[in-house]
């Protein structure tokens, strides 16, 4: 898939978020190592912690499929600003892949690519697990 494909599909998640506290729908597209696809959608809960963020559903999605070799994830949001994934999806990207490419989308379709090193320098990862 190519580049603006992956972002294309990353912005038509965005109407598919359910989002009806924050009204901050985040729509994201996954590429696996091997060109396989997977799409997320933020989804929010009135019990707050029970939601999920549009990037960890995309990345459980393709983990409950089998794939856990992750090369680049688009974010998109409808904001002026990048939509940056959290802590939280951070570190979750962090115990699939090292190097994964994080794309950012703001409202008007322009982006800002990331290294995981830059938005998560010191995660713990499947490294960190070996040595215990």
């Amino acid at each position: 898939m190519t580049r603006e494909e992956l972002k294309a599909a990353a912005r038509a998640m965005l109407d598919r978020a359910y989002c009806p506290y924050s009204r901050f729908p985040v729509g994201a597209a996954l590429e696996c190592e091997d060109g396989t696809v997977y799409t997320g959608c933020n989804v929010e809960n009135a019990a707050y912690p029970a939601g999920i963020c549009a990037e960890r559903n995309a990345i459980f999605h393709a983990v409950a499929e089998g794939h856990t070799r992750l090369r680049r994830i688009v974010i998109a949001g409808k904001s002026a600003d990048f939509c940056v994934p959290c802590g939280v999806c951070r570190q979750v990207m962090r115990e699939f892949s090292a190097d994964l490419e994080i794309v950012c989308l703001n409202g008007a379709g322009e982006e800002k690519t990331f290294t995981l090193e830059d938005l998560l320098p010191h995660g713990f990862g499947p490294d960190f697990l070996s040595d215990n």
